[in-house]
């Protein structure tokens, strides 16, 4: 089969790799049909992620036909057509049973990590009766791509840890997929403002039309003087982090008042500066979190009752087998005013 290979910082190839076969009973295989790009693969194909070696299928979104499946597996059958979640699951560990599933002793983030991805032709799904969902006939899949990751994952680490209630006022850092995702969710809860922050002036045009209410360019550094000059010198109540480098978690800290939370989401390379020196006396909470997908049912039926829209984030299309020039467009997403792109198999 055909697959994106990762040869280190900075190399990629589309080439021939093994087609996967079942390795254990609990094993699915899945044909790829359509899949995406993350901000993680692209803090991979920067190092950021060293346990990501020369060699590894990158990818962890999808959705696909199963192909074959274990002798263990009873939830699933050849032919069904499944959503992939970015995390897999094992669901009887102690971290399963905590609904922590990103730290499942047997799964968590593995594909495209640890264990080859989806960014390939056919992919091998392991504890496939926990880390797959059905489609039912009809849906839109390439929506559903957005729900292997990048809606859970502005939900629970943005929305959820940020403890989102109606009537505050949030700032999201990064109106990338990711932050729009955290923008989309966040409406759940009514909030009265929401404020978006990001240096790509088109990035902002779109967030306000998915319901942001100020926008926020940060490219002149005066993004902490702009917040606090419509909170009226207050802040916001919580501070989504939604890029994942230092400076963008600097403005968290700086626009937080006293009671809220900063929920970071950002996969982060680099050390940041924590100021200890002005948060220490200010009930501050500040959480972390790997996407643990406990809420894809949920979004799922919220998504299949059209109160949810993930074909929003879409913006380009390709094939499978033109990944590369993807990542090309992706990750010049201000020059090629790129949200998700969607590669079809």
């Amino acid at each position: 089969m055909k697959a994106l290979v990762y040869h280190g910082p900075g190399r990629k190839a589309w080439e021939d790799k093994p087609k996967p076969d079942i390795k254990v009973p609990t094993d699915a295989i899945v044909k790829i049909l359509k899949t995406t790009i993350c901000g993680t693969d692209l803090h991979i194909m920067k190092g950021d992620v060293p346990e990501v070696t020369d060699g590894r299928i990158i990818g962890h979104e999808g959705v696909g036909i199963v192909e074959e499946t274990g002798g263990a597996v009873s939830s699933f059958k050849k032919g069904d057509h499944v959503l992939i979640s970015c995390i897999t699951s094992c669901g009887k560990c102690e971290y399963c049973k905590k609904g922590m599933y990103s730290h499942c002793i047997d799964g968590g983030w593995i594909l495209g990590n640890l264990i080859d991805g989806t960014q390939a032709e056919y992919v091998r799904i392991p504890h496939a009766d926990n880390s797959l969902y059905p489609i039912p006939g009809g849906a839109d899949e390439e929506a559903l791509v957005m729900l292997s990751d990048i809606l859970p994952t502005g939900f629970e680490c943005g929305v959820l840890n940020g403890q989102v209630k109606p009537g505050d006022t949030i700032a999201i850092v990064g109106a990338g997929p990711v932050g729009l995702a955290a923008l989309l969710t966040a409406q759940f809860y009514s909030p009265a403002e929401i404020i978006m922050i990001d240096l790509d002036d088109n990035r902002l045009e779109v967030a306000k039309t998915f319901g942001a209410t100020q926008l926020v360019n940060s490219g002149d550094g005066k993004a902490v003087e702009k917040v606090m000059t419509l909170t009226g010198g207050k802040g916001v109540d919580t501070a989504i982090e939604a890029v994942g480098v230092p400076s963008t978690f600097e403005i968290c800290e700086a626009i937080v008042t006293a009671g809220g939370h900063i929920a970071n989401i950002g996969v982060h390379g680099k050390s940041v500066t924590l100021h200890m020196e002005t948060l220490w006396s200010k009930n501050i909470s500040i959480t972390t979190r790997l996407v643990d997908t406990v809420t894809t049912p949920m979004l799922f039926k919220t998504v299949q009752a059209q109160k949810l829209a993930p074909r929003k984030l879409i913006t380009h299309h390709f094939r499978l087998d033109q990944v590369v020039e993807a990542y090309e467009t992706f990750g010049n997403a201000a020059k090629e005013k790129a949200l998700k792109v969607i590669l079809t198999a």
